[in-house]
């Protein structure tokens, strides 16, 4: 047995956001400053660029959870650690992945029933529900936190090679499949998220915004306008491009 006081019961931590086994725990306050950064402290909660770390309870998820590597910064209770790796076919096959996604290509695997908590980070945690999004999310480069055991990661590519050479983004993404929630890491706060949810429509976004995007969504890269001319005129030249049906979290801003 266990006992962990003075955490998510201390006044200067607030949940903001949890479902399944995790919560997102964040600092009111960083009061662990000095006087020469006391006012830069103080402005940067006023504007809530504040720490926040991520609570998962073990117990609350039979299937476990796997977290990025060198996340973890304590478990307390009985937790048991694996690479999650199953065989020399699949290590091949993350170590792949890896080089093409840029994500790590070993995600440790936690299970048991006490309590893991990650490292802090000035970044926002979102929590998204697989199957809110028709059963496949697609996560830009490198946001990826943590998810439930039950999830499937994979590597999808996109449809077009242009969308690397022009779009801005990664010819391959990790994408979570399955059932369960999935955490990734965002510049802004969901306030600030744009949602956009197409039903056999298309959006075109001028950069890379977009975080997460339902898979079944179709990308491409094209002119803004309808020739070179039109597209040198608007001043926009090309745009990523998203059809189908199904989400698009946009941020407003870079």
């Amino acid at each position: 047995m266990f006992q962990i006081q003075n955490f998510l019961d201390n006044d200067d931590v607030r949940i903001v956001e949890e479902a399944g086994c995790f919560k997102i725990a964040e600092y009111q306050r960083d009061l662990s400053c000095s006087p020469q950064d006391a006012q830069l402290k103080y402005f940067m909660a006023s504007m809530r660029v504040r720490k926040k770390q991520l609570y998962i309870d073990l117990s609350q998820n039979q299937s476990g959870v796997i977290i990025q590597p060198g996340a973890m910064q304590w478990m307390i209770g009985e937790v048991q650690q694996t690479t999650g790796l199953k065989g020399v076919g699949d290590a091949v096959g993350k170590f792949f992945s890896s080089k093409v996604t840029g994500e790590s290509t070993i995600k440790p695997e936690y299970k048991g029933k006490g309590i893991l908590v990650t490292e802090p980070t000035y970044l926002h945690y979102l929590i998204e529900k697989v199957e809110d999004w028709g059963g496949g999310i697609v996560m830009q480069d490198g946001l990826f936190a943590a998810c439930d055991g039950s999830v499937r990661l994979k590597t999808v590519a996109r449809t077009t090679l242009s969308s690397t050479v022009a779009g801005g983004e990664g010819l391959f993404n990790l994408c979570a499949t399955g059932s369960g929630h999935v955490v990734f890491e965002s510049k802004v706060p969901r306030e600030e998220l744009i949602l956009l949810q197409l039903d056999n429509d298309i959006v075109k976004i001028d950069g890379s915004y977009a975080i997460a995007w339902t898979s079944s969504l179709q990308f491409t890269v094209e002119r803004s306008g309808k020739t070179l001319l039109g597209s040198a005129a608007s001043g926009e030249g090309l745009v990523n491009v998203y059809k189908g049906s199904g989400k698009i979290l946009m941020m407003p801003q870079v």
